[in-house]
């Protein structure tokens, strides 16, 4: 008889709730579950198609290790000993560096991607980690530790109460939310303008968001700071300014911050962007009218050359409109899992550039060098080179530039570990694959994403169905891992999270603010519940959360426990070193005058985007059937006038030409791009050899990414310049299959 179980998808950053039919240990159906206390039921079709996803006959079920140049399925305990024996003697001679750790966006919709690799790292220690955030959402970590002291204090819009949305670069109709994590996204846009609220939305292309917008601004691509820049110098010079009384004795820099944006008046900035100086004018009006508003930009303003000073303007807007930290405007949620919140005060701030890159010399960001920055890492010759790398649930031969060099780097390496359920463009390069579980057989808690969420809520999900024989879980596999690079090797997995608990008690039990302040760590430990070292981490996490919650009030609440709406929590959260809201950072203010200079360039040519689907995440999901075709097709969009004037007709090719290289792809006609603007989407290009992904090798695409050199990055953040990038288009063939 089928039976149901409840699950939290982990396919993008919404969270929903599923309820899962299963028959045996298939999942056999998916749909909402009506009663979770956050998505209400909404679901999407990626979360429709789990069951596909996790019954992909492509699936690796076993580990596979490289032998006389063949990848061959082995059993776990050979893998973890070729694992052990092939990176320890590359530490040992060349030293911690000559690892590379890589981390893919899945990473942090698992456990055991949120609870392993930081153990990993802090093992190895190595200084090369390189992760999805630079080819994301990196500048919005950078303002926000500049603006706040803390990278991951990200504000969120609060979009069931607000009055006024401005949103840039995101298209959550179709992608749900990113750094704001929002089920059903699209109805509560619809819900915003039902309730009588105004949705503006700035983007290049017209989406399915802009199409329900208010008011649709089609800007030039790249030009978002320069448009932010603008409705700020608006405010200061129509002294429309008012952080409120809230903020008032929190944020320091506003008389400065109005010195140094004079230059980027309305007249001065409408020719780059494209948008008449009496829109910008009417939009910085319309932000501080608003009874409540909220700015938000996500990846098209993240991914361009001025991505940090995008990121930034768009929460000092929310500033100097009074918005941050207010219902209604911008707020910081509050996740059940993080620390209880300290008393306020200075902290140590942010700092950027502690360590820099071997050969170009690119400064870290939060820990990380760019991902474009990986492939000279490994093949330029020299002491530090990467000689060994990690990858965990990442595939950076199709995300990240110039996948080509990346892709010869790779397979170029002494040894290669990747943590990966498929033969991909870039784990086919490892001497050995582990393969997690199928997500079905996976327990799911969101440790990243709680931290986003619209609205403060926690729930927790055991696994949906039992492991196969001899396979282990996620985090089991994770810990083996972490063994095995650090020496380990042969321990029981369980010493890891007995470590981790060890060291955070022993923490908590000194600091004056922990509710434990005072306790005996054994103690605590022994008290811990749960049944798996994962659920015991949990556990003591949410008993030194802000709710006073345990893993049992979880388990006796199914479909989650509402936390209410997000609330005001400035000043406690600041850690600049002035206890305040830094609103013109020095790292901004030095790189001010680089956007300065942006106001002097001019147009030439066509310039290229990205763009993102509903049925897919990244490259993830193009092995699916039902998530491939229709829409969810790797198509060049023109807009007819450019078409004519390239002599490009609906469903021929186009060769299109960067400075990384060129790519054929079909040709869509579509208004939905302004002129002077094309659009490819992001994580295509499955036409590799030595790749197990039969559906996707039959609809490869091309990979957009192979246009970059990788030297296009923004200064501060190491990010990726992929949107805003200068194309050459004309007639081509068909490519050879």
């Amino acid at each position: 008889m089928p039976r149901t179980a409840l699950r939290i998808c982990p396919l993008c950053e919404a969270t929903c709730g599923l309820s899962l039919t299963i028959e045996g240990t298939r999942v056999t159906g998916a749909r909402g579950d009506r009663d979770d206390v956050f998505s209400g039921g909404f679901i999407c079709p990626k979360g429709a198609s789990f069951g596909a996803l996790d019954e992909d006959p492509d699936r690796l079920t076993r580990p596979l290790v490289r032998k006389d140049g063949r990848l061959q399925e082995v059993g776990w305990d050979e893998a973890f000993d070729t694992v052990a024996a092939g990176l320890r003697p590359v530490i040992d001679a060349h030293g911690a560096n000559s690892v590379g750790v890589v981390l893919g966006n899945p990473n942090v919709h698992t456990m055991a991607g949120a609870l392993y690799p930081p153990v990993l790292l802090s093992t190895l220690r190595t200084r090369n980690l390189f992760t999805a955030s630079t080819v994301d959402q990196m500048p919005k970590h950078v303002s926000s530790g500049l603006l706040f002291g803390d990278a991951n204090a990200i504000p969120v819009p609060d979009l069931d109460r607000t009055d006024h949305l401005l949103l840039l670069g995101a298209n959550p109709v179709e992608s749900n939310g990113s750094l704001c994590t929002a089920p059903d996204f699209p109805g509560k846009l619809k819900a915003l303008r039902a309730r009588g609220g105004t949705l503006t939305v700035v983007d290049p292309r017209r989406t399915r968001t802009a199409r329900l917008a208010d008011r649709h601004v089609a800007i030039r691509p790249g030009t978002d700071a320069l448009l932010l820049a603008a409705l700020a110098h608006v405010l200061f010079e129509e002294k429309l300014v008012d952080v409120g009384a809230h903020l008032a004795d929190h944020v320091q820099g506003i008389d400065e911050l109005s010195d140094a944006l004079r230059d980027f008046s309305p007249e001065a900035v409408a020719g780059r962007c494209d948008v008449p100086a009496d829109t910008l004018r009417t939009l910085a009006r319309e932000l501080a009218a608003a009874p409540t508003a909220a700015v938000y930009g996500r990846v098209g303003s993240s991914t361009v050359a001025f991505g940090t000073e995008a990121s930034w303007l768009v929460d000092v807007l929310n500033v100097l409109t009074g918005n941050l930290d207010k219902p209604g405007g911008a707020l910081f949620p509050l996740s059940a899992t993080v620390p209880a919140p300290r008393p306020a005060g200075p902290g140590k701030g942010f700092a950027l550039g502690r360590w820099s890159s071997r050969v170009s010399g690119h400064p870290e960001a939060k820990g990380e060098l760019p991902l474009a920055a990986l492939a000279e890492e490994i093949d330029t010759p020299g002491e530090g080179a990467i000689r060994a790398v990690i990858a965990i649930a990442a595939n950076p031969v199709l995300s990240a530039p110039d996948g080509d060099r990346l892709d010869r780097a790779l397979g170029s390496l002494d040894f290669m570990v990747s943590v990966d359920p498929y033969l991909n463009e870039t784990s086919r390069h490892a001497h050995v694959v582990l393969p997690p579980p199928p997500p079905s057989r996976s327990a799911h808690f969101d440790f990243a994403f709680n931290s986003f969420a619209v609205r403060n809520q926690v729930r927790y999900t055991r696994a949906a169905v039992p492991l196969a024989d001899g396979q282990p879980d996620e985090c089991t596999l994770h810990a083996r891992l972490v063994l095995a690079a650090s020496g380990q090797h042969g321990a029981p997995a369980e010493a890891v999270d007995d470590m981790v608990i060890s060291v955070a008690l022993g923490k908590a039990v000194t600091t004056p603010h922990s509710p434990c302040h005072g306790a005996d760590p054994e103690r605590l430990a022994r008290e811990l519940g749960g049944a798996t070292g994962p659920e015991r981490r949990l556990d003591m996490m949410l008993r030194l959360g802000p709710y006073d919650l345990t893993l049992d009030d979880l388990l006796a609440h199914p479909h989650g426990i509402d936390l209410g709406p997000l609330k005001p929590r400035l000043p406690g959260l600041l850690r600049t070193r002035s206890g305040r809201v830094e609103l013109l950072p020095r790292p901004i203010a030095d790189d001010l005058p680089r956007l300065r200079r942006a106001l002097a360039d001019e147009d030439h040519g066509l310039v290229l985007v990205g763009r993102r689907h509903l049925r897919s995440n990244n490259s993830w999901m193009h092995n699916i059937p039902a998530l491939v075709g229709g829409t969810n097709r790797c198509t060049l969009h023109v807009h007819p006038d450019d078409a004519a004037g390239l002599g490009l007709r609906d469903g021929a090719f186009a060769r299109v030409r960067a400075a990384g290289g060129e790519v054929v792809a079909p040709v869509e006609v579509t208004d939905a791009v302004r002129p002077g603007v094309v659009s490819l989407p992001h994580g295509w290009g499955h036409d590799r050899p030595g790749t197990r992904l039969g559906v996707a090798a039959r609809n490869p695409g091309v990979n957009v990414n192979q246009l970059l050199d990788g030297t296009l990055l923004d200064p501060l953040s190491g990010t990726a310049v992929l949107n805003a990038v200068p194309v050459e288009i004309e007639a081509a063939a068909p490519s050879p299959a």
